[in-house]
């Protein structure tokens, strides 16, 4: 695995236990399908939310957010629909919500973390 699969997934990883910590179960991970990845999908009761992580050692490239751009959002709305349709019912009595997350730091379990909820 090259080391920025290693960083993105160890990213992932302390996005999945953030989102754990506010109560949410994890639903999904890595979900492909011909259109691209989903990172995460949680829920708690009363919400669906699709996360997308972006890991970063430093901002000497910019901020990891920056890179969740229009097209971005678009790819991850349409991917979400594409999950939804996968899993009938995951939904039900819930509110869907895209979130995205950035963390910065050499060590992903250390990195600061930033938490950007309803960007699309």
């Amino acid at each position: 695995m090259a080391e920025k699969d290693v960083l993105g997934r160890a990213g992932e990883d302390r996005a999945a236990r953030y989102f754990e910590s506010l109560g949410f179960t994890i639903l999904d991970r890595n979900w492909r399908t011909r259109g691209g990845e989903l990172d995460l999908v949680v829920a708690s009761p009363v919400e669906l939310v699709v996360v997308e992580v972006k890991t970063r050692r430093s901002e000497s490239f910019g901020h990891p957010l920056e890179a969740v751009g229009e097209l971005k959002k678009a790819r991850l709305w349409r991917l979400s629909m594409a999950w939804l349709a996968a899993h009938p019912g995951a939904a039900q009595g819930r509110r869907l919500r895209i979130d995205a997350v950035g963390l910065i730091g050499p060590d992903p379990a250390t990195a600061s973390l930033e938490h950007l909820s309803g960007i699309v």
